[in-house]
């Protein structure tokens, strides 16, 4: 369940809406809920975020792109031409992460050059000291808080490869699917503006579950609506963010060692949100998961 505060334009009045994302990703339509006095418009993720009209009508937008029928490419695209203008900033790049190759691929690009990107496909991205640790983190997050700027700065990786093409502050979101990065946004400023805020994070963080449902569809080859996730409704079951991405990996029927490896846990501790979810659920079976997931998936 994703939830937008917004004004009405005629007449003039705050709304709350609210949204699911059915059968792998589709945003099913807007709902209005309620109807409250005057206050501020707000973007409803971890916290409130206030949000200005230009910034509202920024992020209906991006819904509007999440909820088309766009290929893999395309989605990154139009919602990384958004996000620049939205959290004013000036360059983006998105890949896609292959796990058989240890390496990213699919390059999407706003305002970089070919021949820098180029060098960063076949040489920086694995002389590169900040991106897998904004990898495991799974969340929006400052480049600035897995490594402080005046440290990235003296990096071969800034000078040659960053500095080239101007970018200077980095926001990051990663989005997975089952343990699968599928994709991601790489969000920078130049030199000589500031850097991003705990704010801007917070915005691309509650775009990222549309963005995770688009991305899941635009790879589902068959035409078909891609199956629904336990990641996708974990709101709605009182699933931690963690116990949906385990119950996932487990209805494909990896093993527990692979399943550790994607999430990087220990087999204690998957056993735990297992165990959690078996709990929740009133289940003694991992196989009863996928029937779980399917009695949901036919309801909606």
């Amino acid at each position: 369940m994703h939830e937008l505060r917004f004004w009405l334009p005629e007449p003039k009045i705050p709304v709350v809406l609210r949204w699911h994302g059915i059968s792998g990703a589709v945003i099913s339509g807007w709902v209005v809920l309620e109807i409250r006095p005057p206050s501020d418009v707000r973007l409803n993720c971890d916290n409130h975020v206030r949000l200005t009209d230009a910034e509202a009508n920024l992020v209906f937008s991006i819904m509007r792109d999440l909820s088309g029928e766009f290929e893999h490419s395309e989605v990154r695209r139009r919602v990384g031409r958004k996000l620049l203008e939205l959290l004013n900033a000036d360059y983006f790049a998105s890949y896609v992460w292959d796990d058989e190759a240890q390496r990213f691929v699919s390059c999407v690009q706003i305002n970089m050059t070919e021949s820098n990107l180029n060098r960063y496909q076949s040489y920086y991205q694995f002389h590169d000291p900040i991106t897998p640790t904004l990898q495991r983190r799974r969340r929006a997050t400052l480049v600035s808080e897995v490594m402080r700027h005046d440290r990235l700065v003296r990096t071969e990786f800034f000078n040659d490869f960053l500095k080239q093409d101007g970018l200077c502050f980095g926001l990051n979101y990663f989005a997975f699917d089952r343990g699968d990065n599928i994709g991601d946004l790489r969000i920078w400023r130049g030199a000589g503006r500031e850097d991003f805020t705990p704010r801007d994070a917070r915005i691309v963080d509650a775009v990222g579950p549309s963005l995770v449902n688009a991305l899941i569809r635009a790879r589902n080859t068959s035409g078909q609506m891609a199956s629904l996730r336990f990641s996708q409704i974990a709101r709605d079951l009182g699933l931690t963010a963690r116990e949906a991405e385990v119950a996932d990996l487990v209805v494909t029927g990896l093993d527990d060692r692979e399943i550790c490896r994607k999430l990087g846990v220990s087999k204690p501790t998957l056993r735990s949100h297992i165990s959690a979810v078996f709990r929740k659920f009133g289940l003694n079976r991992r196989s009863q998961m996928a029937e779980f997931l399917a009695r949901k998936n036919h309801h909606l």
